[in-house]
């Protein structure tokens, strides 16, 4: 699972976080990807630029970061955008909250906390794809097994792996 098979999969954007218009990203529900460009090598930062969630510091030790790296993979995270319960969320609306995370701005989760703890992380490219909404959770589950079942372990900053509730 990488660049090229996310492309294949219909994932469009590869955009750095530094270069997004958050506007070009679609409304509708759908599943997102954080990648490494070209060359990029892992430097941990101290602290996190994450913004605190329930008043709790985001950031891990530098070791804690070295053991959740996964060599030689692009992908970073992998995560979901559903159309919430007021049908107004998307993946504009989650990739942005994304973004605003990392620039210190307080999140209502944490997950991709540990893509803020990369130096240049505003390097990092961000790809999407559009779903039906009944679609989103299985492709999100499918993506991270098949990126475990590649690697031994989920991408840098997931945490949990996301599964498909019966």
């Amino acid at each position: 699972m990488d660049r090229q098979k996310l492309i294949d999969d219909g994932f469009t954007g590869f955009r750095a976080f530094s270069n997004l218009d958050i506007n070009r990203i679609p409304q509708g529900p759908g599943i997102f990807a954080v990648l490494i460009p070209a060359g990029f090598e892992p430097v941990f930062l101290a602290k996190s630029t994450a913004g605190r969630f329930k008043k709790k510091d985001p950031s891990l030790k530098p070791a804690e970061l070295a053991t959740e790296w996964v060599d030689g993979a692009d992908i970073l995270y992998v995560g979901k955008a559903g159309i919430g319960s007021k049908g107004n969320r998307g993946l504009r609306r989650q990739i942005q909250e994304l973004v605003d995370f990392g620039q210190g701005k307080p999140p209502g989760h944490w997950d991709g906390r540990l893509l803020w703890q990369l130096a240049d992380a505003k390097s990092l490219l961000v790809a999407w794809k559009e779903l039906p909404p009944d679609q989103v959770n299985r492709a999100e589950a499918e993506c991270h097994a098949t990126f475990y079942a590649l690697h031994g372990k989920l991408p840098f900053a997931n945490l949990v792996q996301a599964r498909v509730k019966n």
